[in-house]
């Protein structure tokens, strides 16, 4: 068993979730709210280390009206344990779960950082060998009683959960801009499907503008 998982995330027209410098005020203010009242709705927020060391993000509802209780939990898929000492995901604002592979667990749970974030409440999970293994981590968080769970990212996270068939529905943002650059992130990294006989389907369930922006919702198909 695993969480109904919604993959949410703004792009441009080319593609593109950031920039190659990183820059990622893509969508306009109508989408942040929409993206805050997910989150409100939701168990757990999950996203990779790549996030949290790019955009240092909080993870909560602040874009609407909201209580601390409204806030889900946060999952952050680290596996190598890199994610800072000082991060704004480890604050005392709403519950975190980092998943850390099982190579680099003993280490960790003898170093001084460990012993920080367990002071703060931040729980762990660990699985896979060089790798958090996913399925498990899906498996751990459903047992802990989360329903709902949105994905937002980053791009080798979200090839990594569609991959594993761990993703029901996807929704984006379709910004009106075109950035380019061939280093610039897209929505999805990775190594990718080889071919596109094995691409992931999806079927269009819902689509309207939001202020210049476009919304699209999209079942993941099985």
């Amino acid at each position: 068993m695993k969480p109904y998982v919604i993959l949410n995330a703004a792009m441009t027209l080319d593609g593109k979730i950031a920039t190659e410098n990183g820059s990622s005020n893509i969508s306009g203010e109508e989408d942040l709210k929409r993206v805050h009242e997910l989150r409100k709705e939701c168990d757990a927020i999950m996203v990779g280390i790549g996030t949290v060391m790019a955009d240092d993000p909080r993870l909560t509802v602040h874009k609407v009206d909201a209580n601390p209780d409204d806030n889900p939990l946060r999952v952050v898929v680290d596996s190598k344990c890199r994610t800072p000492i000082d991060a704004r995901i480890t604050n005392e604002d709403a519950k975190t779960v980092i998943a850390v592979a099982n190579e680099y667990k003993d280490d960790f749970l003898k170093s001084e950082k460990y012993q920080t974030f367990k002071n703060r409440g931040v729980k762990f999970f660990f699985s896979g060998s060089e790798h958090v293994d996913l399925v498990s981590l899906m498996n751990y968080l459903h047992e802990e009683g989360i329903e709902k769970l949105m994905l937002e990212g980053g791009a080798t996270l979200n090839f990594s959960m569609i991959k594993s068939g761990l993703i029901d529905e996807i929704r984006i943002c379709i910004a009106p801009m075109v950035v380019g650059g061939e280093k610039a992130k897209t929505f999805f990294d990775g190594e990718g499907f080889p071919v596109m006989d094995l691409a992931a389907r999806l079927e269009l369930v819902d689509s309207y503008s939001l202020g210049k922006d476009l919304i699209l919702t999209y079942k993941v198909l099985k």
